[in-house]
């Protein structure tokens, strides 16, 4: 149902102010403590999230229907197979339809261009699932587990990140949002899979504003040794598979993240990973379980995240109908069945049971061709 406000999206956060990222970690913190008191308002009652996935998600997908479903709305799993994306339907009538039976679209795509493109056609809010370049929905919670877990007396403009590995999806929204609060981040990579230099000049752009510094190294070790926050990221996905044996070569061990390389971390210092890990190649099950290791933090506030980019997104283009006006509409309603003959026991299905007892039309001799809709 299209909205009447202008439409705001989350596709990248560096399309959102500081300010307002600051406005919405208080209300995802709001929200959480609501939730651990199992008072979480039902904001986005009668609402419907749209959730489209062209890649398999657990975190994602998970935090999504159930932050749907606290806040009283709905959300509904699209998938490759089930849905015409891009394929026998345009990217643009997909955005179109579901602009007029969601209030909200969450995309999880291969390519960014296929996310820009339904926020472009849309016009409900689309919110960015992840795409091959970015991932804001995690960047935004993974800010919020820093600002939870700094020592005392420490802001995030205080704080510095260093990313080991590769440069992935995760990489970049992280160096940008980091930059975006004034942080300092370090990429400690192998040369051939450091952050390229577009992605640091934008992001060095944005930390002259803030206050902030970008950095990238390939000594690791130098690099751990300053950092409050070490995070880490799975060094190939799915796709990439024919790559494992130069990838091993250019990371291990390295750039490992294993109990010696996290002990030269100060001793406040908090282990990160978005998650699914491959324990024992990027990171080590004594570092991931330690007790430093937030990841499961991380993991929970997807959850939290997720239900405060949802009210921020969607709150405001809520309908919110008075008493008189529900009222006016159930007894228009009421009367009509009434008149109809639909508002007792047995009596809506008279016609169907005098249809029953005709004869049943004979099959055609050539069935139409299959289409799914």
């Amino acid at each position: 149902m299209p909205a009447a406000s202008p439409i705001k999206h989350l596709i990248d956060t560096r399309d959102v102010e500081r300010d307002e990222l600051e406005r919405l970690l208080d209300l995802i913190t709001a929200l959480k403590e609501a939730d651990a008191d199992g008072a979480v308002p039902r904001l986005l009652e009668g609402r419907s999230l749209g959730m489209i996935f062209e890649e398999p998600s657990t975190r994602t997908r998970v935090s999504f229907e159930v932050a749907m479903a606290k806040l009283g709305g709905h959300a509904l799993y699209l998938k490759p197979g089930e849905i015409h994306l891009g394929a026998r339907e345009s990217l643009y009538d997909t955005a179109k339809v579901l602009s007029r039976m969601c209030d909200v679209i969450e995309a999880r795509t291969l390519s960014h261009g296929t996310v820009t493109a339904l926020a472009q056609a849309a016009e409900v809010p689309v919110i960015n699932g992840l795409t091959d370049f970015n991932h804001p929905t995690q960047a935004i919670c993974d800010v919020l587990t820093m600002r939870e877990h700094l020592p005392p007396g420490r802001t995030l403009a205080d704080a510095t990140i260093v990313f080991v590995g590769d440069r992935t999806n995760v990489c970049s929204s992280t160096m940008f949002i980091a930059a975006q609060f004034g942080m300092r981040f370090v990429h400690a990579a192998p040369p051939a899979y450091q952050a390229p230099p577009d992605w640091v000049g934008a992001a060095r752009a944005i930390a002259e504003t803030t206050g902030g510094s970008v950095e990238v190294t390939a000594d690791v070790e130098d690099a751990v040794a300053g950092a409050d926050f070490v995070y880490t990221d799975l060094w190939w996905w799915v796709d990439q598979e024919d790559e494992i044996p130069a990838r091993r070569a250019a990371f291990l061990p390295r750039y490992q993240v294993d109990a010696e390389l996290f002990a030269r971390a100060p001793s406040h210092a908090r282990f990160m990973h978005c998650l699914p890990a491959s324990r024992g190649v990027e990171v080590t099950d004594e570092v991931i379980d330690h007790e430093r290791s937030i990841v499961f933090d991380q993991a929970e506030n997807r959850l939290h995240a997720e239900k405060g980019i949802l009210v921020w997104l969607t709150y405001p283009t809520v309908r919110r109908a008075s008493p008189a006006l529900r009222q006016y509409h159930e007894g228009r309603l009421q009367s009509l069945l009434g008149r109809a003959g639909w508002d007792r026991a047995g009596s809506a299905h008279t016609s169907y049971r005098v249809a029953a007892e005709a004869p049943l039309h004979d099959a055609p001799l050539t069935a139409p061709s299959g289409r799914t809709r």
